[in-house]
């Protein structure tokens, strides 16, 4: 009965492993990541909460949106968002970042996309800042 059970197991594994296989040779067909919606509101504190809405065609850990900056026109990132895991069966999805610090005189921020396969890419959306 054990020897049986190991039999098993290791055939699928071999199955598991032969899929995994498979899967990792086939070509990439998401694009890049297109910011979809932004919300910008200024804390009590004078700092920044952003909450981001992005859409992109996750396909497991091998191509993922994997982070979202927020960008001054000099090209200063103030903040940026890690996302650590791919969001295929939630899609589009927002997820927020507080505490961003902006200096007074910067009026408009881009936020911009970034997945694991194409970087930096797709859809930016422009922000003004109301204060």
């Amino acid at each position: 009965m054990m020897g049986s059970a190991i039999r098993h197991m290791t055939k699928l594994l071999a199955a598991v492993l032969m899929v995994a296989s498979l899967s990792s040779a086939l070509p990439v067909h998401a694009g890049e990541v297109e910011v979809v919606a932004v919300d910008a509101e200024q804390q009590s504190d004078g700092k920044w909460r952003f909450s981001v809405t992005l859409l992109h065609d996750d396909e497991g850990w091998d191509h993922y949106a994997n982070r979202w900056d927020v960008v001054g026109p000099d090209g200063t990132v103030y903040g940026e968002r890690v996302l650590l895991h791919p969001h295929e069966n939630e899609q589009p999805f927002t997820r927020s970042l507080s505490g961003v610090a902006i200096p007074e005189n910067v009026t408009r921020v881009v936020v911009r996309g970034n997945d694991s396969v194409h970087g930096l890419g797709g859809k930016e959306m422009t922000v003004e800042l109301q204060r």
